[in-house]
C-alpha cells in the first residue's frame, strides 16, 4: 500500500491594476515646453502609491491628467492613461463624468478653494449625494451626518450648519475628505493634501486618509514634496524631477537605498527630521 503525499501553495494573487499611465507626456501647447516627458507608473486595487517631487517636477499636473482636469493650455501630446482598463484618451465629457467622483476622485491643498463660501458646508455635501445618488432631501442630510462623523469631526450637526469661513484648514479637508468618499470610489488621489496644515493636525488628517482608505477598500495616492509624508503611508513611491521619474521601488527599499542622487538629498536631508524613524517602522511592518 502506497501513501502519495501531495503539497498543495496558494498561487500568488495578482492583484488587480486601476491606473495604469504608460509614457505620459504632457506639453505647455503656448510655447511647447515638455512640462512631462514620457512617466510611466500603475496603482494597484487596495496599494498605497507615494509621489514625491520638489514644487514644479511634473507629480501634480501629471495626476490632474489623470483626472481629466489640465488647465487650459496644457495637453497629453503621447502616452496612454488607463483607468479600469479604458483608455482616456476617447473618453468624452459624459464619461469623465460617470468616472470622476464615483471611480476616481480627490483632495488638494487648499480646501477651501473648492467649496461655495456661501452655502453651508452640511448642504454641500448633500447636495452632491442628491445630484449623484439620487437621495431624497432627508435621506441626504442623514448620510452627510454620517460621513461628516465618519471623518472625525465631533459635532457633525453643528459643522452641517456652518460656512466654510468658519472652520480651520483641518475641518475644511475632513469636509472634502467626506465629499470624496462619499460616491465609493475605488481610486483616491491626496495631492499634497496636509501640505497647509500645522504639524500635529497634518498628522491627524495623513491618519484620517489612510483609514478611510483601509475602510472603504481604496487605491490610494499620496502626492507630496514631503518625503516623511510619503514614508508613512506609502507601499511604493516614485519620485519626480524636472517631469521624469528618476526613481522607484517599494518604500522601504528607496528609503533605505536610495540609487538617484536626487532621492539620496531627499532622504538625507529628511533624516535630520526623523525619517530615519519612519524608515525603520516601514521595514519592520515589511519584514
Amino acid at each position: 500500500m502506497s501513501i502519495l503525499l501531495t503539497t498543495e501553495f496558494e498561487p500568488e494573487i495578482e492583484l488587480e491594476t486601476v491606473l495604469r499611465v504608460n509614457d505620459l507626456r504632457i506639453v505647455n501647447e503656448v510655447d511647447e515646453v515638455v512640462l512631462v516627458g514620457g512617466v510611466d507608473f500603475e496603482l494597484r486595487r487596495g496599494e498605497v502609491l507615494g509621489i514625491v517631487g520638489e514644487s514644479g517636477s511634473g507629480k501634480s499636473i501629471s495626476l490632474r491628467a489623470v483626472l481629466g482636469l489640465l488647465p487650459a493650455g496644457l495637453a497629453v501630446s503621447a502616452g496612454t492613461i488607463e483607468l479600469f482598463g479604458e483608455d482616456t484618451s476617447h473618453f468624452t465629457k459624459a464619461d469623465w463624468n460617470r468616472v470622476r467622483g464615483s471611480g476616481i476622485t480627490a483632495v488638494f491643498q487648499d480646501p477651501g478653494s473648492y467649496l461655495n463660501p456661501s452655502i453651508q458646508v452640511g448642504k454641500q455635501v448633500a447636495e452632491v449625494l442628491r445630484v449623484k445618488r439620487g437621495l431624497g432631501r432627508r435621506a441626504a442630510k442623514t448620510e452627510a451626518l454620517t460621513l461628516l462623523g465618519e471623518v472625525r469631526i465631533h459635532d457633525p450637526e453643528l459643522v452641517f450648519r456652518q460656512y466654510p469661513h468658519e472652520l480651520s484648514g483641518g475641518m475644511l479637508q475632513r469636509v472634502l475628505l467626506a465629499i470624496a468618499v462619499s460616491l465609493e470610489p475605488r481610486i483616491l488621489i491626496a495631492d499634497e493634501a496636509t501640505t497647509a496644515l500645522d504639524v500635529t493636525v497634518q498628522a491627524e488628517v495623513l491618519d484620517l486618509i489612510v483609514d478611510l482608505t483601509e475602510r472603504h477598500g481604496l487605491s490610494l495616492i499620496v502626492v507630496s514634496h514631503d518625503l516623511a509624508v510619503v514614508a508613512q503611508v506609502a507601499d511604493e513611491v516614485v519620485v519626480f524631477r524636472d517631469g521624469v521619474i528618476v526613481e522607484r521601488g517599494a518604500t522601504a527599499q528607496v528609503l533605505r537605498d536610495p540609487r538617484h542622487e536626487y532621492t539620496r538629498l531627499l532622504v538625507s536631508e529628511h533624516e535630520l527630521y526623523g525619517l530615519d524613524r519612519f524608515t525603520s517602522e516601514v521595514a519592520a511592518h515589511v519584514s
